[in-house]
């Protein structure tokens, strides 16, 4: 079926798989990106990390090449080829010339149908992921993000780990990737989007010819999602023998595409969002207790998190937690000025338009909005959406979302040298 959506073409080739093509004709490259529906959150417990194991598998190699003779193919044509996982999905991409379309579908094309998942390389390649959770544990910047979303989000699959755990990822064998695989893997499940300068027909041909013998097993059916995540508040402490204690402290957002997304925007904007905001102006600027401190927003396709972030010695800690809680509490009681609500909407207008300069971004608003709500918006609609948000808006917000349920995350020092437990985490 083809429909054309404006700014971009649509179309679902007959064995499911969905294909947008956006075409950016003042351009010389080209960005292909192959997402599915396979996620640390369709995990089951006894499988967490498994799927960014495979992203990592598709690289080692098919029928047709090596591990080596991969990287070869896409170095040859001056291209680059990467992949992510997240909570949601995995996306397969490369970034080439225009002219060298083909060639980047026929790699991407060629990893996702006939990778052999060879019983040594999986052996290899969990030694490499579990170094890579080695490298994370070390990273408590990052780190307390995910202590974060496991503390609030305790027990869903949502607040796990993406890379998974030591245990688990070390108990992985080849029938539980070709499992996994299978069942995540139909074209159900696939969106491939496409961003540059290609015309929409040429682009639909090349992925039909190399995607569309893609079968469909017997029981296929689109990714199962799960109920939604249940918040909950507290305190999760990870003492680590380092010189800064690593702060997150939040609450819970909203999904993707609820009305309050963009009100939510504009108060995380004005809270944390640059160096203009509230946070940074008071934390770093005006007291010097940080040199990092900002706000930040993660929206899934039924939820979301709200969320502070600041590294800081453990003598301030405590310090920074409360003064955090009182810009909060004058968010809620004095709402926002003019001024900052201007500067919010004129803030996000610029960085969108500034990263629809990127076909990498381009390809990704495509795909990650397909496969997580079935539509896209239009950088117009995206700039009204903007436009429309007013100051109502955001104090009726702040109100109904900064109710008091809050929890906080930290990587540092023991407990008894920052006075973090003694925090009262109230509004």
């Amino acid at each position: 079926m083809r429909v054309n959506r404006g700014f971009y073409h649509h179309e679902t080739l007959p064995n499911g798989i969905r294909v947008l093509v956006e075409d950016i004709s003042y351009v010389r490259s080209v960005t292909v990106g192959i997402w599915v529906a396979a996620g640390s959150r369709f995990e089951e417990a006894r499988q967490v990390g498994i799927t960014h194991l495979i992203e990592h598998l598709l690289f080692k190699g098919t029928e047709r090449r090596t591990a080596r003779e991969i990287a070869e193919s896409m170095d040859a044509i001056g291209g680059q080829l990467n992949a992510f996982t997240s909570k949601e999905h995995t996306c397969y991409y490369a970034r080439v010339l225009d002219q060298h379309l083909q060639e980047a579908l026929d790699l991407l094309s060629d990893m996702l149908l006939n990778s052999r998942f060879d019983a040594e390389d999986l052996n290899r390649e969990k030694g490499v992921v579990l170094e890579e959770i080695k490298m994370y544990e070390d990273a408590p910047d990052e780190l307390v993000h995910d202590l974060f979303a496991g503390a609030i989000w305790t027990n869903h699959p949502l607040g796990r780990n993406i890379v998974g755990t030591a245990p688990i990822v070390s108990s992985l064998e080849r029938r539980d990737i070709l499992e996994y695989f299978r069942q995540h893997y139909v074209p159900a499940n696939v969106v491939v989007s496409i961003a540059g300068n290609v015309r929409e027909g040429t682009a639909v041909d090349l992925v039909s010819r190399y995607l569309g013998e893609m079968r469909a097993v017997a029981d296929q059916r689109p990714a199962e999602w799960g109920v939604p995540p249940q918040a909950r508040s507290g305190l999760n402490i990870r003492d680590k023998d380092i010189e800064q204690v690593h702060l997150c402290l939040g609450t819970m957002g909203v999904p993707q595409d609820h009305d309050d997304m963009y009100p939510l925007y504009v108060l995380n904007n004005c809270l944390g969002g640059g160096p203009s905001s509230r946070l940074f102006q008071e934390i770093r600027e005006s007291r010097g207790l940080a040199y990092s401190v900002y706000s930040y927003l993660s929206s899934y396709r039924d939820a979301g998190l709200f969320a502070i972030y600041a590294g800081t010695s453990p003598d301030n800690s405590a310090q920074v937690v409360e003064l955090t809680l009182n810009e909060i509490r004058r968010l809620k009681r004095e709402g926002l000025t003019r001024e900052e609500l201007h500067r919010a909407k004129e803030q996000m207008k610029g960085q969108l338009m500034l990263s629809l300069e990127s076909t990498s971004n381009r390809m990704t608003r495509l795909g990650r909005s397909e496969l997580t709500l079935g539509k896209v918006y239009s950088p117009d609609e995206v700039i009204e959406k903007v436009e429309a948000v007013t100051m109502e808006d955001t104090v009726s917000l702040a109100e109904r979302l900064l109710d008091g349920t809050l929890t906080l995350a930290a990587v540092g020092p023991p407990q008894k040298d920052t006075g973090l437990a003694e925090v009262e985490l109230k509004l």
